[in-house]
């Protein structure tokens, strides 16, 4: 029981939940395989486009509660409660809007399908509301072994229902009954995996809600950044082509969701630790940032540079259109690994205003140009547009971040992310002469490229740290780790041996 609420170092929290999160990406990714040759483009469309309305209501009625109790290291149980009955609230009038909208959503993507998909999904919305408050202790006390077997569990229910009713279904009901299998699992485990039973409570509501209000800013922003270029391929486009185009974005999205997602749950309570030492917190993010930067920057790229491959071979020829998309959105996903920290430091410092006017700017810039110069455009065109706000975005972040951390220099982060950026293109570029050259099926075509590219980038980044003198950085800390593993593994395989 006791390995159970274990605690972890910084490298061994973020170690363990990029592992455990992989585990549970790789159990996503043979779901969207599979789910792809069973189902349509069109039923992830018309999924995708319900989907956008449900997480739009839950955003804009959401208070990232956990924020505030993370934050709040002596949090009580009147807090807990408290948090956990603002929550239920919002998930209750969640739903009540959603029934309410339900045709005129469906009006809006000229689908009438859509209208029974957000019904039905609007409960599952309720529902989550019931989780135990107290599974946020996994991540604030960093047992993120707990967190995993809780969020795992609750993965592979909601799959196998979803695959179940795909191979009898097959069609867009299978998505909606994964969707509502996984809430309910999720809701039944939280209270198995914690002790916690949280009552109706309102004492500490005004505290957890002066800390919230600007999270849920954050969060609405963040959700029209993500979301807003869907919300209008739905309305320009075909029900298919929302539906590749959904796949595609998810798809560019595992970078920064399966790499930097987690390594950010493990970093924030760290974060939160340091944020009274401006010299340890601005080390702490350098090293963050360079080792997100080294890691999620060469897979983003060399997804865009194996999409024209990897679709048919993976997918099916009827997902052909995603290629395209593909190439783009996972660019999108290279600015993201770049920014992704200092947006969580800019909240830890008190600068929760801040990176939520960030979040706005790079939406009410999007939403200008779009709506402006690009109505009724392609997909693809939207794509594009998203990538350059994206690129815009970043220099306001180096700005905000120079502006608020003492003695932190704009050439600081440049250098974190230079052999990075560099390797990357010297990877593109190897992979560019590559391709005519190469005659075979698609599948060997496939995997040549993955091991020329991961061989170039490799070397590439290596020899340019090592003619920069070997500084200190994400290099050496990956080296360090890496014989840190290694000499652990020594170890327990001389202590098994007879």
């Amino acid at each position: 029981m006791k390995s159970k609420n274990r605690t972890y170092s910084t490298f061994g929290a973020t170690l363990l939940t990029v592992s455990m999160s992989w585990t549970d990406r790789a159990l996503g990714i043979v779901s969207i395989l599979i789910l792809a040759r069973l189902l349509m483009p069109e039923d992830y469309g018309i999924v995708a486009m319900a989907t956008l309305a449900v997480g739009l209501a839950d955003v804009l009625l959401g208070f990232s509660v956990h924020v505030a109790l993370i934050q709040n290291q002596n949090a009580t149980q009147e807090h807990y409660d408290s948090a956990w009955t603002l929550r239920l609230l919002q998930t209750v009038v969640s739903m009540l809007i959603l029934l309410l909208l339900a045709p005129v959503v469906a009006d809006y993507f000229n689908d009438a399908r859509v209208e029974s998909v957000m019904r039905w999904l609007s409960l599952s919305v309720l529902l989550a509301g019931f989780e135990n408050i107290g599974v946020v202790n996994f991540q604030k006390h960093m047992q993120f072994g707990a967190e995993f077997r809780f969020r795992f569990l609750r993965r592979i229910i909601g799959f196998t229902a979803t695959l179940i009713a795909a191979l009898i279904l097959r069609d867009y009901w299978a998505l909606v009954i994964g969707t509502l299998t996984g809430t309910v699992s999720g809701v039944v485990l939280s209270y198995i995996f914690h002790p916690m039973r949280p009552r109706i409570g309102f004492k500490k509501f005004g505290e957890i809600f002066h800390v919230s209000q600007w999270m849920l800013v954050n969060r609405i922003g963040t959700y029209f950044q993500r979301k807003l270029h869907r919300i209008l391929v739905g309305q320009w486009s075909s029900t298919a082509t929302m539906g590749a185009y959904t796949l595609a974005d998810e798809i560019s999205s595992l970078p920064a969701g399966e790499l930097l997602a987690p390594i950010n749950r493990a970093l924030f309570p760290s974060f939160a630790k340091t944020k009274d030492d401006m010299t340890k917190l601005k080390k702490l993010f350098l090293l963050a940032q360079g080792v997100q930067t080294m890691v999620a920057v060469p897979i983003a790229s060399g997804l865009a540079l194996v999409a024209t491959e990897a679709v048919p071979v993976l997918l099916g020829d009827k997902w052909d259109a995603a290629i395209a998309f593909i190439q783009v959105l996972a660019l999108v996903n290279i600015v993201q690994a770049l920014t992704t920290s200092g947006r969580w430091v800019l909240i830890v410092v008190g600068r929760v205003r801040a990176s939520a006017l960030f979040g706005w700017a790079q939406v009410v810039l999007f939403a200008l140009i779009a709506l402006t110069f690009l109505y009724g455009e392609s997909a693809i065109s939207l794509a594009i547009l998203r990538l350059t706000v994206a690129g815009v975005g970043l220099w306001i972040l180096l700005w905000m971040l120079v502006a608020w951390i003492p003695t932190l220099r704009p050439t600081e982060v440049i250098a974190n992310s230079i052999r990075p950026l560099l390797a990357a293109s010297a990877m593109a570029l190897a992979l560019t002469y590559l391709s005519p050259l190469l005659t075979w099926p698609e599948a060997a075509i496939l995997i040549c490229k993955i091991a020329v590219g991961g061989f170039v980038y490799i070397t590439t980044i290596g020899l340019l740290w090592w003619l920069a003198g070997r500084p200190r950085g994400a290099e050496s800390y990956a080296l360090e780790k890496a014989a840190e593993i290694a000499g652990k593994l020594r170890q327990k395989t001389t202590n098994a041996t007879p």
